[in-house]
């Protein structure tokens, strides 16, 4: 079959893109980097995630599944979560427009419209866009995603490889519960060859505590440091230290909120399987040796 995939270039969806190109399909992907270096040497035509509606339908022209993967961390320059969800919908329309017949949409864990917070905010909004749209559909809730391009645990483990000690926001004491990045993917495709519509959660086996987790990614790169305990707003300001030094967004306060209120782990049953410690030890010589930047990643 024709699938489109937004970002086929960049995280989640180059995992998908892969998994849909070693099936035998016919990939497009709706890019906002389309000089970005090409990882599937030409067999996946980019096409502009411009948001215009009638440009997008005519991208979208004799796609059966679109996976959409699109959403934005945090509000940068005119990039905002609040036009990431208007950017969402004009997607919908142009994919209704041109005849798509299914959507997988990649979304969050525990979104909510009653949320203070923007992005889980922004996510329940997405979601009902997609219920709404006509469409046959299946929607995701992945947690925090690891993976050799992750920003997370890619640079918890570069602090901790450079600095003597680590700051927790808070006492640690919050929940995760992480899922590899190509497990993501594989359930991805197994909710896009379904017909019925579904909403799933997307998590991992494993659920720690974010001081835990910390120190199983130190114990893992030989770098175990002393972790402590620090007001949420004092390890901010640390954080934002760091952000000039790197040049980056290392960390924002909604980010902190959603962590502290459990909003990273799911009640349901995991659906994937890979432990991030088996990834760690696999990678412990390789993640963290270089700083993941958000904003060379999207905006530079």
């Amino acid at each position: 079959m024709k699938i489109a995939v937004t970002g086929s270039y960049s995280y989640s969806g180059k995992y998908i893109t892969r998994r849909l190109l070693a099936q035998g399909h016919q990939v497009i992907t709706l890019t906002g980097h389309p000089n970005r270096p090409d990882p599937f040497g030409g067999q996946v035509k980019p096409y502009p995630l411009d948001f215009n509606v009638d440009s997008m339908a005519n991208s979208l022209a004799g796609v059966d599944t679109l996976y959409n993967t699109y959403w934005i961390r945090f509000d940068h320059k005119d990039n905002t979560q609040p036009g990431a969800v208007q950017n969402t919908a004009r997607l919908l329309q142009a994919a209704k427009q041109a005849g798509v017949r299914r959507i997988v949409h990649i979304s969050i864990t525990n979104p909510s419209l009653n949320s203070p917070l923007p992005y889980f905010h922004g996510k329940a909004q997405n979601e009902q866009f997609v219920r709404e749209s006509g469409l046959s559909y299946a929607i995701l809730r992945p947690t925090v995603l690891f993976g050799l391009e992750d920003i997370l645990i890619n640079n918890i483990a570069y602090l901790l490889r450079r600095l003597p000690l680590f700051a927790l926001p808070g006492d640690g004491s919050y929940r995760l519960q992480p899922i590899y990045v190509d497990d993501l993917a594989e359930l991805a495709l197994t909710a896009g060859a379904q017909t019925e519509n579904l909403l799933w959660d997307a998590v991992g086996p494993d659920i720690f505590t974010f001081k835990d987790m910390v120190n199983l990614i130190g114990a893992c790169i030989a770098h175990p440091r002393p972790l402590i305990p620090t007001p949420a707003a004092l390890a901010l300001a640390a954080s934002r230290v760091i952000s000039a030094f790197v040049g980056d967004v290392v960390l924002t306060r909604d980010e902190v909120d959603g962590l502290a209120a459990g909003l990273l782990v799911s009640a349901e049953q995991p659906r994937a399987h890979t432990r991030l410690a088996d990834w760690l030890k696999t990678n412990q010589s390789t993640v963290g040796l270089h700083y993941a930047s958000e904003l060379k990643r999207h905006y530079r």
